[in-house]
């Protein structure tokens, strides 16, 4: 397999694996015993129900909280990621909920920022040309890179967000709840993008509560509850699997309703 680069793609050792990580935080167990393996070229979805560990699993691989057990390898190599500078260093890029832009700055400030080009003598026509070049790799609606943040949509601003961690070259890139707060349009656009990224040959994580999102972009849907794994499905497994896996119910909203439509429509074809 080869990214749209041309340059292959290895699908025989993953990127990133997790193996009985664990985080307690005083009393409070946060994760237990997770495994978690992300290849080249895949897009993997967390989810599960608020509490579930999702935010604290991501922190983990960002390096703003080390775990209290078990491993972490990148490339086959186990790695010790006690700082977020450490996690960049391995190539694991992370764009939070918040986003974290500057809405006073133009995009190309944004896209640079802490990682500008001569610092003591800002090259802005390389740093221009740069995130154009980037911008259009990525097929970003943006309509002008020196146009102020504050001026751009939601989806827009995730754009920016996205494409400014992938200055640094990452092999794995986490985003959390992507989409949210964003229209039809704007989702439907970050969807495209994430798509470009795996085809660059990236790994991706994403943390979504919408599942028709998940299902969209996802080649794996990795199931979180109260910490702990409870389930890898793919993208065509059904609602109900999802949803028992999430809240640990099997009688549940879902279920009912799944289970009404089969009665209704056994009784329309029934004589």
């Amino acid at each position: 397999m080869v990214n749209e680069q041309g340059a292959a793609i290895d699908k025989a050792q993953p990127i990133l694996q997790l193996s009985k990580i664990s985080k307690s935080f005083g009393a409070v167990s946060a994760l237990t015993d997770i495994d978690l393996e992300i290849y080249a070229g895949e897009v993997v979805a967390l989810v599960g129900d608020n509490g579930a560990g999702k935010s604290t699993l991501v922190k983990i691989l960002a390096s703003v909280h080390l775990p209290t057990s078990g491993t972490v390898a990148f490339e086959g190599r186990e790695v010790n990621l006690d700082s977020p500078g450490k996690a960049l260093e391995y190539g694991i890029a992370t764009v939070f909920q918040d986003l974290a832009l500057c809405e006073n700055l133009d995009v190309v400030a944004n896209l640079f920022l802490g990682h500008e080009i001569s610092a003591w003598q800002l090259d802005e026509i390389a740093m221009e040309v740069r995130a154009w070049t980037l911008l259009q790799e990525l097929a970003a609606r943006i309509p002008s890179v020196r146009e102020p943040v504050a001026s751009l949509s939601g989806g827009q601003r995730q754009t920016v967000a996205i494409a400014r961690s992938l200055l640094l070259n990452p092999k794995i890139v986490m985003l959390d709840e992507p989409t949210a707060a964003l229209g039809v349009a704007q989702t439907a656009e970050v969807l495209n993008l994430i798509e470009r990224i795996r085809a660059r040959g990236l790994g991706v994580i994403i943390i979504s509560h919408n599942m028709e999102d998940v299902r969209a972009v996802a080649d794996r849907i990795v199931v979180l509850r109260l910490g702990r794994n409870t389930g890898i499905f793919t993208p065509d497994a059904s609602n109900q699997e999802l949803v028992a896996a999430i809240t640990g119910a099997t009688e549940n909203a879902v279920s009912r309703r799944v289970e009404r439509k089969s009665q209704q429509n056994q009784r329309g074809v029934s004589p």
